[in-house]
């Protein structure tokens, strides 16, 4: 029997400026208070067509398949890719950081035959690279990450996309980390399939991972040789709860995150969607041009850096997990280390949502350059 007594919970305020999850809005943490209902009630039901028709607003697409996962980012992940790879089938997975070799992993854990197209961490996919790919296959799907959380880098999709088409394959777009910050245009980009994440530029806690499919991608996925091996992550299934007018029972839908998405999204649509875009490229180059004038090195081509998250090079002889843990034990700021390869050396700095704005760029830096100084970091 246990017999030590436990209190209350009492978790620390900090600045979230890393990689995610990003603090969530007041006014989002004030919809997770209210009252629960059932998850077939006719209020919960009204709920849930809102949240749909504000994701189309946000993916901007007219989907009719547009809702969202009962899960984290990585369940959107793997419902895009166990939906449409059968075993056999070959799937172009373009990797330059770390969620590109996750995608890989699921593709073949599908049965799927993963062809690998490559790119140095921290530089584009290459168009021609992927033509290339796909002119020496006979690939049914392209799946390729958006805003590389690792490395913040953010890939040009439009052109792909297009050589995608011509090659009768299917577009899945890792969109966790740029949906609500980044420019992102599921339908006039042609993106077969889209998947995100409440509690990144949405500002929500983490459960839920918004995903959209065209109807291209639904044929196929209707028409495969073999059922989906997730029955959970099933979107022909999912879709009669969530967008069938006569909703049938799939599984218990985690009621007060569909609140807090509903009110993420509406905030969101209240500010604009490009309005917010826009916000989130004039607060990363000011972020950048702070830390260039501490002469320290973007690790990213700046040529396409991700309007919600930066990588910065630790300088030669600064101890990665010192600085961080003076941001956060001094200044109740987080900002993230590197991920896999990048691990010690790299920081990600992210400006997500609520959390990109002129104060907190201001904050993070004269934070980080305390941090350093104390570290012994003097540039020239």
């Amino acid at each position: 029997m246990l017999e030590r007594s436990y209190g209350e919970l009492k978790p620390p305020e900090r600045l979230l400026l890393g990689a995610g999850p990003s603090n969530i809005d007041p006014r989002v943490l004030r919809v997770l208070s209210l009252p629960i209902v059932g998850h077939l009630d006719p209020y919960f039901i009204e709920v849930m067509d809102e949240t749909v028709e504000l994701l189309r607003y946000a993916f901007k697409t007219s989907n009719h398949i547009t809702f969202p996962i009962s899960g984290t980012g990585s369940a959107g992940m793997e419902s895009a890719i166990c939906n449409v790879v059968e075993r056999g089938d070959e799937v172009i997975v373009c990797i330059n950081g770390f969620f590109g070799e996750r995608m890989r992993e699921m593709v073949e854990r599908c049965g799927g035959k993963s062809i690998e197209v490559r790119a140095p961490w921290g530089e584009i996919i290459k168009k021609e690279a992927v033509e290339e790919a796909l002119a020496n296959s006979n690939a049914k799907a392209v799946a390729i990450v958006h805003a590389e959380t690792s490395t913040g880098i953010l890939q040009p999709l439009k052109e792909i996309s297009k050589i995608v088409h011509e090659y009768d394959a299917l577009l899945i777009v890792d969109a966790v980390t740029s949906l609500g910050g980044c420019e992102l245009t599921v339908d006039d980009w042609g993106i077969d399939l889209c998947y995100s994440a409440s509690q990144k530029c949405l500002n929500c806690p983490p459960g839920l991972a918004p995903i959209t499919v065209s109807e291209r991608a639904m044929n196929v996925i209707r028409n495969r040789r073999t059922k989906v091996q997730s029955w959970y992550l099933d979107l022909s299934t999912i879709e009669k709860y969530w967008v069938e007018n006569n909703r049938i029972y799939h599984h218990t839908a985690p009621i007060l995150l569909v609140y807090a998405l509903r009110e993420g999204l509406r905030l969101l649509y209240k500010e604009g969607l490009e309005n917010r875009w826009i916000r989130h490229k004039e607060n990363i180059q000011a972020l950048i041009s702070g830390l260039e004038e501490m002469e320290l090195t973007i690790f990213t081509d700046k040529n396409y850096i991700c309007p919600a998250i930066a990588a910065i090079k630790i300088p030669n002889g600064i101890d990665d997990g010192s600085v961080r843990r003076r941001l956060r034990e001094e200044y109740n700021i987080t900002i993230s280390g590197g991920l896999g390869k990048l691990k010690g050396k790299v920081w990600r700095i992210g400006l997500m949502g609520i959390n990109s704005n002129k104060k907190n760029v201001i904050l993070v830096l004269e934070a980080l350059k305390s941090a350093l100084k104390r570290e012994g970091y003097n540039p020239k």
